[in-house]
């Protein structure tokens, strides 16, 4: 299994976490409270599932580097 494929998942997941906490700023400073409640959601819980598979990432990486 290729590490880079991992990390680039993670990266890709982190970068949507922000965008939609971004949309949720903007929706909430223009007024929308519902998109902003909505987006502000998702961004949580792409930033959970983020820091999950990183914590998972990180375990499985120093259990191999301790391994060899």
């Amino acid at each position: 299994m290729n590490c880079n494929s991992t990390s680039g998942k993670e990266i890709a997941m982190l970068y949507y976490a922000l965008v939609f906490l971004v949309i949720a700023l903007v929706a909430g400073l223009l007024g929308f409270g519902v998109v902003a409640f909505a987006a502000a959601g998702i961004a949580k819980i792409l930033f959970f599932v983020f820091l999950v598979l990183f914590l998972i990432s990180l375990v499985t990486h120093f259990g191999r580097t301790k391994a060899l």
